[in-house]
C-alpha cells in the first residue's frame, strides 16, 4: 500500500513519527525525571559535544563514536534523566551536523539533502542489524508480554479505562489532533498542503500515525511502573489501539490508492 502512495505524502508521515517520538521524549525527560544531578548531566555535554565534532570531521570509526555514546548514555543516566534521551540526542546532532556540512559544502538545499541522506543511511546500513536484532528482539521479547489471564481477563484488561484510553488516544487522539493540527497550520499564508496531498490523505495517514509500539510502551511503563494490573492494561491498550488505527489506516488508504488507480485508467 505505501509504495502506491505519493512521495510527499510518505515524507509526511515520516515527519509525524520522528516529530512524535521527539515530544515523547521530552515528555519523558520533562515530566517522569524525579531527582536531577547537574553534574553528570554537564558532563555528558562533553561526549555529547566529542560526537558532533567526530561526525562533523567526517569521523565514521566505531571505535571512536560508539565509547562516545555510550560515555554520553551513562551520563544522561546517572543525572536522573531517562537514558532515551541521549540516543535522541545523538541521533539528532548526526542529522543535523550533516545537514550543515552539506549546506557549507554544497550550496544547495537539494545536494544538501543528498548528502545529509548519504550519511544517515550509511550509519543506518552499517548498524540496523546489529541494533535490530539482539536489542530491539530483547525489548519486544519482555516488553511485550501481557498475561492477560485467558478471555476473561482479556475481556476486563480491554474494558479498564487504562486500556481504553490509550486506545481510544492511539486512535482518536492521534487521528483529529494531526488532521486538526494539519487544517491549522495551512491556514497561515504561505503554508499550504502539497499538491499531490488532500484532506482524506491527511485523515487515512493521521490513522497510521496512531500506530504506537516502543514509545507507547516506555511512557506507559514509566506511568503506571512494571508488574501491577494496570501496567499488563497499558500493553493490552497500546497494541489494541495500535492495531484497530492500522487497520481503519490501511483501510483509508487503500480506498485512497484504488479510487487513484481507477482515476488514471479513465483518463487514459
Amino acid at each position: 500500500m505505501g509504495k502506491s502512495l505519493p512521495p510527499a505524502l510518505r515524507t509526511f508521515l515520516l515527519t509525524l513519527a520522528v516529530v512524535d517520538d521527539l515530544l515523547a521524549i521530552s515528555i519523558i525527560a520533562i515530566f517522569y525525571t524525579e531527582d536531577l544531578s547537574w553534574l553528570p548531566l554537564l558532563l555528558a555535554l562533553l561526549p555529547l559535544a566529542a560526537f558532533a565534532a567526530a561526525v562533523q570531521g567526517g569521523v565514521r570509526a566505531w571505535w571512536i563514536l560508539i565509547p562516545l555514546g555510550v560515555a554520553a548514555w551513562a551520563l544522561v543516566h546517572a543525572s536522573g534523566i531517562h537514558a532515551t534521551v541521549a540516543g535522541v540526542l545523538l541521533g539528532f546532532m548526526v542529522l543535523v551536523v550533516a545537514t550543515q556540512r552539506a549546506h557549507v559544502r554544497a550550496g544547495t538545499t537539494e545536494q544538501g539533502e543528498a548528502i545529509h541522506e548519504g550519511l544517515a543511511a550509511r550509519f543506518a546500513d552499517r548498524w540496523s542489524v546489529p541494533a535490530s536484532v539482539p536489542v530491539i528482539s530483547v525489548f519486544a521479547f519482555f516488553a511485550a508480554g501481557v498475561p492477560v489471564g485467558g478471555l476473561a481477563g482479556l475481556d476486563g484488561s480491554l474494558l479498564s479505562p487504562v486500556a481504553l484510553g490509550i486506545s481510544a488516544g492511539l486512535v482518536l487522539g492521534k487521528s483529529i489532533g494531526i488532521t486538526a493540527a494539519t487544517f491549522l497550520v495551512t491556514r497561515i499564508p504561505g503554508i499550504k498542503l502539497d499538491s499531490s496531498i488532500n484532506w482524506p490523505d491527511v485523515l487515512g495517514l493521521s490513522f497510521v500515525a496512531g500506530i504506537g509500539f516502543t514509545v507507547s510502551l516506555l511512557v506507559g511503563e514509566l506511568a503506571f511502573g512494571q508488574g501491577g494490573a494496570e501496567a499488563q492494561q497499558v500493553k493490552v491498550g497500546v497494541l489494541c489501539g495500535s492495531l484497530l488505527a492500522a487497520f481503519i489506516g490501511a483501510m483509508l488508504l487503500g480506498a485512497r490508492n484504488r479510487l487513484y488507480r481507477a482515476a488514471a485508467t479513465w483518463r487514459a
